[in-house]
C-alpha cells in the first residue's frame, strides 16, 4: 500500500514559466515585477495597506519588533504552544517573552489570561493563530486598546482564513504570513509583512532594505540612498516571488481543495468524538478557516502515542507539534510565564496532526480515519 506523506507542497505547472522568464530579463534580485505583483495581489485580496514580501515569516516578525520599538526591559505577551519565532523576534529586541496559556477549544491564546499579565512594561500583544483558526481578535483588539498595546498577528498559518470577514494579518497593527514549504501557499521559503497604517508603509520599506530608503531612491523620489536606521536585509529574491506569484494565483483553488479535505476528516471522525474516544478541532462562531491543520486530541500522551505508531506501521505519517516555549532552555532564559500552563502542557502531550495537502485524496483519507478507529 502506497505511503501516505504528512504533507506535499502544492505546484500549480506555472511556477517554472515565471522563473523562467525572471532569468531570461537578469532581474534576479528582490523588488522586480513579480514582487510587486505579489504585493500588489495581497494589498488587493487581504485588503491590507500595505505588504512587503519577505524571505520568510521570522523576518516579518522581526520587523515588526523594529517597527514597534521594542527595547530592552519591554515585555510582550504570546502562547507558548507557538514556534520559536514568535518569541525570538522579540527576544532578539531584549524583550521578555511573557507566556500566557491557550483556550482549550481552539488551542489560541486565552484573551481573558491577558490582562492579569499586563505590567508596566508589556509593549505588545502576539496572537498565533492556530491552524489558520483565527484568536478572539474581538476581545484581543479591545485590550490592546484599553492599554495602548500593539498587536502584531504571528498569521503564520493563517493565509486565506478570516475573522468577522477580515483577512488574518489585517486586524492587529502589523500581520506576519509565511509562504514556507510547509504552509498552504508556498515559495519554499518566504513571508510576509502587512502593515495597518499606511503612514508606517516607508518605514517598514526602510527597515526592510537594511535600514536604507533604497526604495524611495528605486522610485525615483531620491537621488541616492542612505543609511536612515536599523534595519537587515529582509527582502527576497526574485525567483522567489516569481514561484510565490503563481501560488497566489491559484491560491482560491489550494484553499479550496483543503478546506474540503479539513471538512471530509471533521465529518469522517464525527462518531469517535461521539464516542469519547478523541476530541476535533473547534471552529469559533466568527471565524473562517483555511483548512492549514486537521489535528486530534486523544486523551492522554500514551493513547496518542499509539495512534501515531499504528498509523506509522501502515505508512501514514502524522505528527505532534510545538513542544511547549516556556519549558523550553531558551524560554526559561529570555522568557517568563505569567498563568497557570494547564492546557499548553495538555495540548503538547494529546495532539496529533494529520496528513493534509491540497491533492489529499478521500481514499487516503479513508485510510487514515481507520488507522485511528482501529487504534484509540
Amino acid at each position: 500500500m502506497n505511503p501516505i506523506p504528512f504533507n506535499r507542497s502544492p505546484i500549480t505547472g506555472v511556477e517554472i514559466e515565471y522563473i523562467k522568464h525572471v532569468i531570461e530579463s537578469r532581474h534576479l534580485t528582490g523588488d522586480g515585477v513579480f514582487t510587486k505583483r505579489c504585493h500588489a495581489w495581497l494589498e488587493s485580496n487581504l485588503q491590507s495597506p500595505k505588504a512587503l514580501l519577505t524571505h520568510s515569516c521570522t523576518a516579518s516578525l522581526e520587523m515588526a519588533a523594529l517597527l514597534c520599538e521594542i527595547e530592552p526591559g519591554d515585555e510582550v505577551i504570546m502562547p507558548s504552544f507557538t514556534f520559536v519565532s514568535t518569541a525570538n523576534a522579540f527576544a532578539l529586541r531584549g524583550a521578555t517573552a511573557v507566556f500566557v496559556d491557550i483556550d482549550p477549544g481552539t488551542q489560541n491564546l486565552d484573551a481573558s489570561l491577558i490582562e492579569p499579565a499586563l505590567t508596566n512594561r508589556t509593549k505588545a500583544i502576539v496572537p498565533v493563530h492556530y491552524a489558520g483558526i483565527s484568536c478572539d481578535m474581538d476581545a484581543i483588539g479591545s485590550i490592546a486598546r484599553r492599554h495602548d498595546l500593539k498587536i502584531v498577528e504571528d498569521a503564520a498559518q493563517g493565509l486565506g482564513s478570516t475573522w468577522r470577514g477580515k483577512a488574518l494579518g489585517t486586524l492587529g497593527d502589523y500581520g506576519a504570513l509565511s509562504f514556507h514549504g510547509t504552509k498552504n501557499i508556498v515559495s519554499g521559503e518566504g513571508g510576509a509583512l502587512l502593515v495597518r497604517e499606511p503612514e508606517r508603509g516607508e518605514r517598514a520599506e526602510i527597515i526592510r532594505e537594511k535600514g536604507t530608503d533604497r526604495s524611495r531612491f528605486i522610485r525615483g523620489e531620491v537621488d541616492k540612498y542612505t543609511w536612515q536606521e536599523l534595519g537587515s536585509s529582509y527582502l527576497p529574491s526574485e525567483l522567489i516571488a516569481a514561484f510565490l506569484y503563481a501560488q497566489l494565483e491559484a491560491s482560491p483553488k489550494i484553499t479550496e481543495r483543503r478546506v474540503a479535505a479539513w471538512t471530509r476528516y471533521h465529518e469522517g471522525l464525527q462518531s469517535l468524538e461521539s464516542a469519547g474516544r478523541l476530541r476535533r478541532p473547534i471552529v469559533p462562531k466568527h471565524a473562517v478557516h483555511n483548512g492549514h491543520i486537521y489535528y486530534v486530541l486523544l486523551p492522554d500522551e500514551a493513547a496518542k502515542q499509539r495512534v501515531h505508531q499504528a498509523l506509522a506501521d501502515c505508512g501514514i505519517q502524522s505528527s505532534s507539534h510545538y513542544v511547549s516555549l516556556h519549558e523550553s532552555p531558551a524560554g526559561k532564559r529570555y522568557g517568563r510565564v505569567a498563568s497557570d500552563m494547564t492546557v499548553t502542557s495538555q495540548t503538547v502531550k494529546t495532539l496529533l496532526r494529520l496528513p493534509m495537502y491540497a491533492d489529499l485524496t478521500w481514499e487516503q483519507q479513508e485510510r487514515v480515519i481507520k488507522g485511528i478507529a482501529d487504534s484509540c
